[in-house]
C-alpha cells in the first residue's frame, strides 16, 4: 500500500476480552453496518486470504460518503492495514492500521491508527475530515469494546430473517414501487410520514413515521444505497429504542413470468431496553420474537401492495 497522508491520529481503548475476539470483529468487515454506528454498507469487490478491496458507504459529519479500500489482514500479528483507492473529497489520501495487543488471556488493548491528506491541503477539508476522523474513530472502538466485552451473549442479541413473494409482473415495476418510498405515504397504510432527499444518485436519505398495530407511530431515519434495478440496501440511522442496529435489503430476482422479491431484515436488540419497553420480566428472546413479528408486518404489507402495484400495471 503507497502513498501516506500528513496528517496522522491514535485511537486507543482497553478492552475486557481475548485479543483474538477483538480482531475477529475488526477482520470481518461485512458485518460492519449492524456493529458500527457510522457504516451504512460494506461489500467485498476482490477477497483473497490476507487481502481484501471492499466498497464503503458510511456516514461522515451527517453526510453520506462512498469509497474504495484495500485492506491487508495478518491475524498471527493482529493487524488490519487499510487505505482507500479511491476517495470522495475533500480526502485526498487516507489509510491506517487496526492493531490489537495482548495484555492477558481475557484483556487487550486496541489501536486505530489513521493518516490523512485532504485535497490540495485545504485547511478547511483538513478540518472536515480531522473531525469526521475523531468523531467516528470513537464511536467504532467503543463500538468494538461493547461488542467485545458481550462474549456469547452477542449471539442471541442479533439475529435476521426474510420475507419472500413471487410477483407476476416486470421486474422494473416492483423497483419502482420499492424504490419510490416517497410516494409510501400515499401507497401504504403503515406509512404515515415519509421525507426523501436524493442529494447523490442512488444514495436516498429518509426519515419515516410508522404507524404500529396499536395506533401509535414511532420514527425512523435511513440511508439507503440504491444498486441497479434489482437490490436496494438500507440502514436505519435512528432505530426504535428496543434495538441497537437495523440493517436490511430489497432484492429483485427474475423467474418465469414473474420476479421473487425479498425482504431481509438483522437486527440487534438492546438488551438494556428489554423490560422498559416490553415490561418486567420479558427477556431477550421475546423482544427478538416482537421485533421478528412488526417488521415482519411491515415487510409483508410493503410486499403485498408492491405486488398489487407491479401486476396491475401488467394487468
Amino acid at each position: 500500500m503507497s502513498v501516506t497522508g500528513k496528517h496522522h491520529t491514535l485511537h486507543t481503548i482497553d478492552v475486557a476480552a481475548p485479543a483474538a475476539a477483538v480482531y475477529g470483529i475488526v477482520a470481518d468487515v461485512t458485518r460492519w453496518p449492524q456493529y458500527f454506528a457510522p457504516n451504512v454498507h460494506v461489500e467485498h469487490v476482490e477477497r483473497e486470504p490476507g487481502s481484501e478491496r471492499i466498497r464503503i458507504w458510511a456516514t461522515a459529519n451527517g453526510e453520506v460518503k462512498a469509497w474504495t479500500s484495500r485492506r491487508e489482514l495478518d491475524a498471527q500479528k493482529l493487524t488490519v492495514t487499510f487505505r482507500q483507492e479511491v476517495s470522495q473529497p475533500p480526502v485526498a489520501v487516507m489509510g491506517g492500521r487496526w492493531a490489537v495487543t495482548p495484555v492477558d488471556e481475557g484483556h487487550c488493548t486496541l489501536e486505530l491508527h489513521h493518516d490523512f491528506s485532504a485535497v490540495d491541503d485545504d485547511p478547511a477539508g483538513e478540518r472536515w475530515i480531522t473531525e469526521a476522523v475523531e468523531r467516528n474513530s470513537a464511536k467504532e472502538l467503543a463500538a468494538v469494546k461493547e461488542l467485545a466485552e458481550l462474549g456469547a451473549e452477542l449471539d442471541d442479541l442479533v439475529f435476521a430473517f426474510e420475507d419472500t413473494v413471487r410477483i407476476e409482473a416486470a421486474g422494473a415495476d416492483v423497483f419502482d414501487f420499492l424504490n419510490r418510498a416517497d410516494l409510501w405515504p400515499e401507497r401504504l397504510p403503515h406509512v404515515a410520514r415519509l421525507d426523501l432527499r436524493e442529494d447523490v444518485p442512488g444514495i436516498q436519505v429518509m426519515a419515516m413515521d410508522t404507524r404500529a398495530a396499536d395506533g401509535s407511530t414511532h420514527t425512523t431515519e435511513s440511508v439507503r444505497v440504491v444498486f441497479g434495478k434489482d437490490r436496494i440496501v438500507y440502514k436505519q440511522t435512528t432505530v426504535p429504542a428496543l434495538m441497537t442496529a437495523h440493517t436490511g435489503a430489497w432484492t429483485i430476482a427474475e423467474t418465469d413470468g414473474g420476479v421473487y422479491v425479498t425482504s431481509r431484515h438483522t437486527v440487534t436488540v438492546r438488551a438494556d431496553a428489554v423490560e422498559r419497553v416490553l415490561g418486567e420480566g420479558r427477556t431477550v428472546a421475546d423482544a427478538r420474537a416482537y421485533l421478528h413479528k412488526a417488521l415482519s408486518t411491515n415487510s409483508t404489507t410493503t410486499l403485498r401492495h408492491a405486488r398489487a402495484y407491479a401486476e396491475g400495471r401488467r394487468g
